[in-house]
């Protein structure tokens, strides 16, 4: 066959890419097209996405690979969860979307449970409680008597923003509207008895559409602005999850899987939603997946910790030399990551650990300060240098992947033979490493763009380029290297992990 064009728009919420996929019919080769930033921005005391700003980005890219590929089949987009657009009787967009780190919604899920009781909210969704979901937006948004609320006539997630923008259509995807606890998985639709009893207003939710969707053609102005025709726009997954575990080349369901990046979720596959009195204690949740399926799975804060710590540091990096260091040719520079994991394999092991989930470290701010803060709190060895501080954030994500995997083979009532780690979190691989020592489990790890790999898949999946995911999977296990780690020292981590129980709050 000849070769057939995709791209994949992956937008994360550090950065966004734009990825050309070519496909020959055996193999999948996949280049990095553009790359932009996703910085948030603050207006006063609220925190925004800058979406018209993406919007130009994924026009920008389509527009640089549409000038060296005529021979497009497809494109699709995938972003994070829980934030959304509202949109005017005109279409036109009522203001900027809130960034989910923004702080209208602290102390909002309590607000809700005064009005509805917190396993109503459960029974209804099944999602995991996390003060960051659309409801409590929404809900945030109707206390304030918010105008864009009041006045808004369509909820769109972000993906399904940027797919109007592309198409002209308007609808929300499965596997991203799943994410906002305004879902019932159950009956596949909004959950209109919660929306209702809490007053928002379900006349501003549209029908939703299943993973691989066809949505149309570009729109004829994009289209002619661009400079390109007859390209199809298709939502795959558009949660980015939801892509990255279609990519991903799991050996088979007896296998956890583990997004590693700016957070962390670890899960497994399952044909129908578990709600129950043990998914609601462990504070699980059931988002969408493809081919009907879904993804029982927990958040776990990931390595937002570090990208902070790591922002912090690099202030202090590119500042004139201080005690003594010759800092002169690093003016405007940025630390690597490489290089703080280096610092921290050097570090002394398991001294000092902490709960990634803990709310205070969900806001932006001074990390390394807020690290030391929780250790004195819980009695600990205050990590001092960047060695130490990154050693303690990779250690303590490592043992509580173990904790939430207890937890999710009790749901299942069986042991998980292997964890499956992709994202980009996996190029660090002294995680990986920590990942098997404190988990007892081999761990795969590998493609890092599951995500996007997952969105070609989708995409190729629904003009008939591959039969089945299963196909879809085998290709992308052929085209890419995957790396397994085995466990280590595993005495001395189920000791780390006594300790760490001990600093958490169990459920």
């Amino acid at each position: 066959m000849a070769t057939a064009n995709f791209i994949a728009f992956d937008l994360g919420a550090e950065s966004g890419r734009a990825m050309l996929a070519s496909f020959d019919g055996e193999r999948i080769t996949l280049d990095e097209a553009q790359r932009f930033a996703n910085v948030p921005v603050r207006v006063l005391n609220s925190l925004h996405w800058d979406a018209l700003r993406l919007f130009d980005d994924i026009k920008t890219g389509l527009q640089k690979i549409a000038r060296t590929h005529r021979n497009i089949a497809a494109l699709g987009v995938d972003t994070w969860g829980v934030d959304f657009a509202l949109l005017g009787r005109d279409d036109a967009l009522l203001g900027n979307p809130f960034h989910y780190r923004d702080a209208r919604t602290q102390g909002m899920m309590a607000r809700v449970f005064e009005t509805v009781p917190r396993e109503f909210v459960f029974e209804q969704t099944g999602v995991q409680f996390m003060e960051i979901n659309s409801l409590y937006q929404l809900y945030a948004m109707k206390l304030q008597n918010a105008p864009a609320l009041e006045h808004a006539h369509t909820f769109l997630m972000m993906p399904d923003l940027f797919n109007f923008w592309l198409t002209g259509v308007k609808a929300c995807e499965f596997t991203n509207a799943t994410t906002t606890q305004c879902f019932d998985p159950r009956m596949k639709n909004w959950a209109y008895p919660l929306l209702q009893a809490l007053e928002i207003p379900t006349e501003i939710f549209p029908r939703i559409i299943s993973p691989g969707t066809v949505l149309g053609k570009l729109h004829k102005n994009l289209a002619d602005e661009i400079g390109i025709q007859n390209v199809l726009v298709i939502a795959p997954a558009c949660h980015d999850t939801g892509s990255a575990v279609a990519g991903a080349p799991l050996e088979n369901e007896n296998v956890a899987w583990l997004s590693s990046g700016t957070w962390s979720i670890l899960g497994a596959n399952v044909a129908n939603p578990i709600i129950n009195a043990a998914s609601w204690k462990y504070n699980f949740t059931n988002e969408g997946g493809v081919n009907n399926t879904f993804r029982l799975g927990k958040n776990v804060m990931g390595l937002w910790i570090l990208q902070e710590c790591r922002r912090e540091w690099s202030r202090a990096y590119a500042a004139p030399a201080t005690e003594g260091r010759n800092h002169a040719t690093k003016q405007n520079a940025e630390l690597s990551y490489a290089e703080v994991v280096s610092e921290a394999e050097r570090a002394p092991a398991r001294r000092s650990l902490i709960d990634p989930d803990a709310d205070l470290f969900l806001r932006p701010g001074d990390m390394p300060a807020r690290i030391a803060e929780f250790c004195a709190r819980t009695h600990q060895t205050i990590p001092q240098t960047r060695g130490e501080i990154t050693r303690c954030v990779l250690e303590s994500l490592a043992l509580k992947y173990r904790f939430q995997l207890e937890r999710l083979q009790d749901l299942l009532g069986k042991k998980l033979e292997q964890i499956h780690m992709f994202g980009g979190g996996i190029q660090n691989q002294l995680l990986c490493q920590f990942t098997a020592n404190a988990t007892n489990t081999f761990v795969t790890a590998g493609p890092i763009e599951a995500t996007a790999l997952g969105n070609v898949v989708m995409q190729m999946l629904a003009l008939r380029y591959i039969d089945s995911l299963r196909q879809g999977r085998e290709i992308i296990k052929q085209s890419f290297e995957t790396k397994t780690y085995a466990p280590r020292e595993t005495d001395a981590w189920d000791d780390a992990y006594g300790r760490f129980k001990k600093i958490i709050d169990l459920p």
